[in-house]
């Protein structure tokens, strides 16, 4: 495992359909726990630099609470406007009871 791997939240910390807000390095992330699994993304709305945990999760979709940009916490891709630019989505791993996050280039 590489040093940009960090440990992030504990698998039985976020239930389905639940996020955790946390910061690594100095920048917010959000650990989303989806149907699918979990899935980390930046905790700043594109639109207006507002902080997504203040939101809410609906299957794969996070939403901001300032104006409703939405996007997608697999890909970060923006589901709904006024966000034009996605949020970034890094890549997660499981490893025992740890949620992991390589964070390689965070803050590019």
């Amino acid at each position: 495992m590489t040093e940009s791997v960090v440990t992030v939240a504990k698998v039985n910390e976020i239930p389905v359909g639940q996020f955790k807000s946390v910061q690594v390095q100095g920048k917010n992330l959000l650990v989303c726990h989806i149907q699918e699994g979990f899935y980390v993304v930046d905790d700043t709305c594109t639109h207006d630099d507002g902080p997504l945990a203040d939101g809410w999760l609906e299957g794969r979709a996070i939403e901001c609470p300032r104006h409703g940009a939405r996007f997608d916490v697999k890909t970060g891709k923006v589901l709904c406007l006024p966000a034009a630019i996605p949020i970034h989505a890094y890549s997660v791993q499981v490893d025992g009871d740890e949620v992991k996050v390589d964070i390689g280039g965070l803050g590019k």
